[in-house]
């Protein structure tokens, strides 16, 4: 029997659109949508890496380049959590009082991003995180652009 750390590795996340399998066993309950490859999402700030997606919830690995930042967006409906793994990230969220904040998370640092509040993420040096929430994935009202999105959902 050979160990998982064994195994070649499959994919990456320059792999193309379609990366890695996952390895659910006997008994794991997978669900709809938890039983494909993983999808990579190419951003004009890096690209995300879309790791799960049921109708309950959604995993991504989110990577932004160093000195790029997401646009300034809140949600309606969906509700996140993000996980630095590697790098430095300044996110920018909304206060109960509707102040915007500024918090600098390096690896191991989270938080959540609660529905309706305003939020960006900017890497300060390259930045992975893991990003947990419901799964409306278009659900973005993009309220500033670095890359002329504003008022789109679009990629």
């Amino acid at each position: 029997m050979t160990d998982e750390a064994d195994r070649p590795a499959r994919g990456g996340p320059d792999s193309g659109p379609e990366v890695g399998a996952n390895r659910a066993g006997p008994g794991d309950d997978a669900g709809p949508g938890d039983d494909g490859p993983a999808r990579r999402v190419a951003k004009p700030w890096g690209h995300e890496l879309i790791w799960t997606r049921t109708d309950r919830y959604v995993g991504k690995l989110i990577v932004i380049e160093a000195g790029r930042r997401l646009s300034l967006q809140l949600h309606r409906h969906k509700d996140e959590s993000i996980y630095v793994v590697s790098g430095r990230l300044r996110l920018h969220l909304e206060d109960g009082d509707g102040v915007i904040r500024t918090i600098e998370l390096g690896p191991g640092g989270h938080r959540r991003v609660p529905t309706g509040r305003r939020h960006r993420f900017e890497a300060i040096e390259r930045v992975e995180l893991i990003e947990v929430s419901t799964p409306e994935l278009d659900d973005v009202v993009r309220l500033e652009d670095d890359y002329g999105r504003e008022g789109t959902s679009a990629p």
